[in-house]
């Protein structure tokens, strides 16, 4: 019997995204052996610091890449918004999955006008924070990481008003009854990939790519692509203030860019429609470098 290892991390989170992934194949693959591999991740690790000043969310794929390169795993399982640009050579993002809902989510309060006038927001994620600022220039943005159900109880310990999360973790966890409000694209836009998985696997591996191709959702896909174009032309990583969100709309791909301040001071935004994706989203990057996103994301970095 073929067998295939699943690399994932040990978040609830990461767990669903990698038994739908196994669960999937199994169905395609009735005499396919699927096992998982956990492990914990630097990024799991180090909750005591925002991602931007310990090495960003790279740090939460580089044990599962490992695992690969060394033969361990067969494939890893990643939220596409925790993706470096760039990958390890001999790696490929060969499958993107269908997506989930990919906007923000407001927890505690069901709009962003109901937090009290100074009000405590919790967020680890600049691009969240800088958006949040623009609208609500009042409030008190503080500090918050850890797993979905860590980030709950803070809130429900009274650590914070509101809090914001992504709209897809909670579906999939089966808590979206814990949203009181899904964050148009408008006031926040999404972070590249966000609500996307993808599968990363050794670029040799033809077997695996053939077991993995009826996963692969195209119109995800070319979002995506689109989104990580911006990104990578901005040097960016999820951990700056960028946002970058692509939908087909009227049969073209529309993207938006943002990159924001983190003090919510200046919020720089561009866009662009056409065909191709990785064009497209380097033009809306180019556009936000002119109007001087450079410096903002170089202050970030210090």
């Amino acid at each position: 019997m073929p067998k295939l290892v699943i690399a994932t991390r040990e978040s609830p989170l990461a767990l669903w995204q990698a038994h739908f992934v196994a669960d999937r194949l199994r169905q395609l693959h009735a005499d396919l052996e699927v096992e998982l591999l956990g492990m914990t991740s630097r990024g799991d690790q180090l909750l005591d610091q925002p991602l931007y000043k310990v090495g960003g969310k790279g740090l939460f794929v580089k044990e599962l890449e490992t695992a690969l390169l060394d033969g361990r795993a067969d494939i890893a399982v990643h939220s596409m918004k925790d993706v470096p640009m760039e990958l390890p050579e001999g790696l490929t993002l060969g499958v993107i999955c269908e997506r989930e809902d990919p906007r923000d989510a407001l927890v505690g309060v069901e709009s962003l006008d109901a937090i009290p006038q100074g009000g405590r927001l919790g967020t680890s994620s600049l691009r969240r924070s800088c958006q949040i600022k623009r609208v609500r220039p009042d409030l008190d943005i503080g500090f918050l990481r850890g797993n979905v159900n860590t980030r709950l109880a803070k809130l429900d310990a009274g650590d914070f008003d509101a809090i914001i999360l992504a709209t897809a973790g909670l579906v999939r966890l089966e808590m979206a009854d814990r949203i009181g409000a899904r964050i148009a694209p408008e006031i926040t836009l999404p972070a590249g990939g966000q609500g996307a998985v993808g599968i990363e696997y050794r670029c040799d591996d033809a077997n695996t790519a053939a077991l993995l191709a009826p996963l692969q959702h195209d119109a995800t896909a070319v979002c995506v692509r689109a989104e990580r174009a911006c990104v990578r032309t901005l040097n960016g990583g999820c951990d700056v203030p960028i946002a970058a969100y692509a939908i087909e709309d009227q049969g073209q791909l529309w993207i938006r860019g943002r990159v924001g301040s983190p003090d919510g001071e200046q919020l720089l935004m561009a866009e662009a429609r056409g065909s191709d994706p990785e064009a497209l989203g380097a033009e809306v990057a180019h556009a936000l470098l002119d109007a001087g996103a450079g410096a903002i994301l170089e202050a970030v970095r210090g």
